[in-house]
C-alpha cells in the first residue's frame, strides 16, 4: 500500500513537470497577455442582474408563503424573459412589482408599489378593454389582454397582460397577480400646445 502512494505522488510530481515544461515553452516567445476589462464588464452586468432576478424572486415567494397561495409559477422564468410581474392585494392595491419595470414604462418598482394599476392608464387606454379586464376581476378568472398603457414620461407602450386571481388553500382570492410584457413599443411623446403651433 506504501509503495502505491509512493509512486501515485511521483506520477502527480511528474504531471505537474510536464505542465510546467509546456506552459513555459508555450509562452517562451511572447508575453502573457491581459484579459481586457470590458469582459470583466460584461459578467458585472449579467450578475447585477441575475441578483435583482433573484430578489425579485425570494420576495414573491415570500408574498406566497404570507398569503398561503394555492398556485404556483416559476417567477425565475418569467422574470428572465424581461416580463414583468406585478402582484396586487384583493383590493387591487399594488403590493409588488419587478424591479424590471422600470425598463418597460419608467417606474421604478417603489413608486408603484401602494397605488392601483389604474395609474399605468390614460386617455388613449381603451375603456373596453379595461372594462373586460375589470369585469374577468370582479369574476375571479385569468384575462389576456392587450392594452395601451403610459409610460412615466407620457408616452406610450402596449402591453400584454396575462393576469390571475390567486386563492389561498380555504378558496379566497388573496392577491392578483399579472405578467406583463411588451407587446409593441409605441413611445410617442403627447403632443402640446406648445408643441403645434
Amino acid at each position: 500500500m506504501f509503495l502505491f502512494l509512493v509512486l501515485t505522488q511521483i506520477t502527480i510530481v511528474m504531471e505537474f513537470k510536464v505542465y510546467d515544461a509546456a506552459f513555459a515553452k508555450q509562452h517562451e516567445n511572447g508575453a502573457i497577455k491581459a484579459m481586457p476589462l470590458v469582459s470583466w464588464d460584461i459578467y458585472s452586468q449579467y450578475l447585477l442582474q441575475t441578483n435583482v432576478v433573484l430578489h425579485d424572486v425570494n420576495s414573491l415567494h415570500q408574498i406566497a408563503n404570507k398569503n398561503q397561495w394555492k398556485s404556483v409559477w416559476d417567477f425565475k422564468e418569467s422574470l428572465q424573459d424581461e416580463t414583468v410581474i406585478v402582484v396586487t392585494d384583493a383590493h387591487l392595491k399594488i403590493v409588488f412589482a419587478s424591479k424590471n419595470i422600470e425598463k418597460m414604462n419608467g417606474y421604478e418598482a417603489k413608486e408603484v408599489v401602494g397605488n392601483s394599476p389604474k395609474m399605468f392608464q390614460g386617455a388613449k387606454t381603451d375603456l373596453q378593454v379595461s372594462n373586460e379586464i375589470r369585469k374577468a376581476i370582479l369574476n375571479k378568472v385569468p384575462f389576456e389582454k392587450n392594452v395601451i398603457n403610459y409610460c412615466k414620461d407620457g408616452s406610450l407602450y402596449k402591453c400584454h397582460i396575462k393576469g390571475f386571481p390567486i386563492f389561498n388553500h380555504k378558496g379566497e382570492v388573496t392577491n392578483f397577480i399579472a405578467f406583463d410584457s411588451l407587446a409593441a413599443s409605441i413611445h410617442l411623446k403627447l403632443l402640446t400646445t406648445s408643441y403645434i403651433k
